[in-house]
């Protein structure tokens, strides 16, 4: 799928949920949808269930990808998954340095620009997440770890960096059923917008993730520096999220 720069863009994160009958209702339905509608949107899986989305979204306006992907093009590292095996699959996009993936395995700034590179150098790619935990929150850091997070990314180079996507996701938000303000999280996009337009690759969408529902993604999306969103628990309910792709 070509994601048009002009489209808002919705991308599901399924996360470690799924099994095969509920991903093969959920997949066919978001097949059904009117692709007359001025958002993109696609879906995140978790790497079992790739060859199903690819059966069933094969052919069709949809993007798919995974959550995660190694370094390594090949080799000896038991339990990964390259960036050329997702390719196999139609993958489109991949999920890099989200949160849950920072804090739980440890992965650092260098580990999430070498992810971003791999996927773009098969031509997959990279949704890199960035966003600060409630006690970097709670110190009124937000903006110096978000600059450390996203210059990691910037030292690739605007030609590489503009075939990204970004997400901020304030990780004291993801999964809360409390979301950040709109006009908080415009700010934080605002201010990774200017970093982008230094290398001048300005024009990337900025998604914002974190308690995304179907009752507050309208207030994100009038916002013009927000370009979208990754949905997390409302991607899992068809109607939730094709609700909020239709707004």
């Amino acid at each position: 799928m070509t994601i048009k720069k002009s489209n808002r863009l919705v991308l599901g994160n399924w996360k470690m949920n799924g099994n095969i009958l509920d991903n093969a209702i959920l997949l066919n339905g978001l097949k059904n949808v009117d692709y007359s509608l001025h958002c993109d949107f696609g879906v995140l899986v978790p790497f079992p269930y790739l060859s199903q989305t690819l059966s069933i979204l094969h052919g069709t306006k949809i993007s798919w990808g995974a959550q995660n992907l190694s370094i390594h093009s090949s080799g000896a590292y038991t339990g990964e998954v390259s960036a050329t095996m997702l390719k196999e699959f139609g993958c489109d996009l991949v999920l890099v340095g989200h949160s849950e993936r920072r804090i739980l395995y440890k992965e650092t700034n260098s580990d999430i620009a070498k992810k971003a590179f791999a996927a773009l150098s098969v031509g997959i790619t990279p949704v890199v997440c960035f966003g600060e935990t409630l006690d970097e929150f709670k110190a009124k850091q937000t903006f110096n770890i978000i600059e450390n997070q996203v210059s990691s990314i910037l030292e690739l180079g605007c030609e590489i960096v503009s075939r990204m996507i970004f997400s901020y996701e304030p990780v004291w938000a993801i999964g809360s059923g409390s979301a950040a303000s709109p006009e908080y999280v415009q700010d934080i996009h605002f201010f990774i917008r200017g970093m982008l337009d230094q290398i001048g690759a300005s024009g990337i969408k900025i998604l914002y993730g974190g308690s995304v529902k179907s009752s507050n993604a309208a207030s994100f999306f009038v916002m013009p520096d927000i370009d979208g969103a990754l949905v997390g628990n409302a991607s899992l309910i068809i109607d939730d999220f094709l609700s909020i792709t239709k707004l």
